[in-house]
């Protein structure tokens, strides 16, 4: 791994995939204030490219189709020929797709595991040889409360997220002998443009958020926080974990008159 100076990641190169969405710029802002160079890997490109612009020489941007082995590979390539090497990833790309299993295409069901799933296995499958180079790594998985959870009408998602579970856990059993840690973060609601878009137009945000311990929707940077705590060396002992930040709605139940 490289030297640290000031800030918890400094000297570490971070790609980040979805870097163009909000979630993946709001990593990017927060990993670069951190002393991190950054590149944002995303299949909208000219959308990843305006804003490493805007983020200044620590951050460039690379064209990445999570599903293709190739766009990895080259993507890794080109990080590595920029800035001199690669430490860590952010498996953050996805998708989702509402729609009940008896109603749900084919087709939609296999996108979704195109993207969120198959696109994080081909990252970790390919920045494995840049990080052994380094001597390790770290290799944040963006789950989601989905995958602890079965969530009604986004079975395709939920799916997905469950199985990046798993391999989260035998990617950090098979990479420790490497220096590679590899841990899955699992949100609850955040307000990016994924929970702001049509498909959830008609669902009460307030009463569904409102009911948590923490009575309110996440923001995207309080996810990137404990990104930043997984990439660095302050989580040097943890591989193969969850993480959640769900503003407590996984915690359990809670009924009027026990407790409250």
């Amino acid at each position: 791994m490289t030297e640290k100076a000031a800030g918890d990641l400094s000297g570490e190169v971070v790609l980040i995939s979805g870097g163009a969405g909000g979630m993946g710029r709001a990593h990017a802002e927060v990993l670069l204030s951190e002393g991190a160079r950054v590149a944002l890997g995303d299949i909208r490109h000219e959308d990843a490219e305006k804003i490493a612009k805007k983020l200044g020489a620590d951050c460039m941007s690379v064209e990445l189709d999570v599903t293709n082995e190739a766009s990895w590979r080259d993507a890794v390539s080109q990080v590595c020929r920029q800035f001199g090497g690669l430490d860590a990833l952010v498996n953050n790309a996805g998708i989702v797709k509402v729609g009940s299993v008896e109603e749900m295409s084919l087709g939609d069901f296999e996108d979704v595991v195109r993207v969120n799933l198959t696109g994080s296995f081909l990252g970790i499958k390919c920045v494995v040889p840049a990080l052994r180079e380094r001597g390790g790594g770290s290799i944040v998985n963006i789950s989601s409360i989905a995958g602890l959870q079965g969530v009604a009408g986004v079975a395709a998602y939920s799916s997905t997220k469950f199985a990046i579970r798993g391999l989260t856990k035998s990617s950090a059993l098979e990479l420790g002998q490497y220096g590679i840690r590899v841990n899955s973060v699992h949100p609850g609601g955040i307000d990016t443009a994924m929970t702001s878009s049509d498909n959830f137009e008609r669902v009460d945000k307030d009463a569904i958020y409102g009911a948590n311990p923490i009575p309110r929707i996440g923001r995207p940077e309080e996810v990137s926080r404990l990104v930043v705590f997984l990439l660095s060396e302050k989580s040097s002992f943890s591989t193969g974990s969850e993480f959640v930040l769900d503003g407590g709605s996984t915690a359990g139940a809670s009924h009027k008159g026990i407790g409250t």
